[in-house]
This record gives C-alpha cells, structure tokens and sequence, in this order.
C-alpha cells in the first residue's frame, strides 16, 4: 500500500445521489473496493444497477463485488423504516439471516477487502441506522479489531 492510501470500511449510501457525484466522492476518498450488499442489484436511480455502477467503478480503478448473500431479505426491510421496537427488531432478524457459512465466508472476504485498501459497503440507505449495512459493519470491525497488526 502507497502513502496516502487508506484501509478499512466504511458504510455508503446512495439515495438521494447522482451517479457521476456518488462516483467522484468514493474516487477522492480512495476507495479500493465496493462490496454491494444489496440482495439484488438493481435500482431505479439511474447508474446504480450491477452493470452501470460496476462499470463506473471500474473507469475509476475501483473494484466492485455484489455479495447477495449479505442482502437483507425483501420481508425484512420494512422494520428498517420505522424506529424503535420495529427497528430494533428487523436488525436482530437481519443479523440472524446471515447466521450462515455462506454470509460467514462472504464477511471474512469483507474483512480481506479492507486490510488491503479502503471497502465500501453500499446500499440505497443514506442513513446507516436505517439500513442493515450497519450490521455488516459492526461484524466487520470486530473482525477487524481482532486480528493481529503486525507479524
């Protein structure tokens, strides 16, 4: 890794977003690395389906990976709009759909992604608390935390 580059992961929203806007942010903040975790990639915000936004990222030397396995299921995302019990409630549901080898896998992929550049994790969400995006991220930097900084 170069001075100047960055490592992590940080959360990304698009909603309320233009493509060429959303591109030229997540270019400046050096990420390396988009992981969306929508269950299916598509949108109807022009540019943000799989094909366009893989794309546009590519033209910006940024790798994009759809990880559907870490998508919230369409039964679960109303709870994510309201607050309170509700909320609170389609996290604990989110976090135990992706009880499994396969979101386990696809995490510790994340986790890779991030030691070795800047990851964004995307989905439509502008606020992280609304999305379950948050819970990939908690999961992440504890794993993160974890492992060891130097050999």
């Amino acid at each position: 890794m170069s001075i100047g580059e960055r490592s992590g992961v940080v959360g990304l929203g698009y909603e309320g977003r233009d493509l060429d806007g959303f591109v030229r942010d997540v270019a400046e903040m050096g990420l390396a690395a988009l992981v969306d975790v929508r269950l299916n990639p598509i949108s109807r915000k022009p540019g943000f389906s799989r094909r366009r936004l893989a794309e546009a990222m590519f033209e910006h030397g940024i790798s994009y990976v759809h990880m559907p396995q870490l998508g919230n299921p369409k039964w679960n995302r109303a709870g994510f709009g309201v607050g309170g019990a509700e909320l609170a409630q389609a996290v604990a549901a989110y976090a135990e759909e992706i009880n499994s080898p396969e979101a386990d896998g696809a995490i510790d992929d994340i986790v890779t992604m991030a030691q070795e550049g800047l990851t964004g994790l995307l989905c439509f969400e502008a606020s992280e608390d609304r999305c379950h995006r948050q819970v990939v991220l908690e999961q992440v930097n504890a794993r993160l935390d974890v492992l060891p900084t130097s050999l």
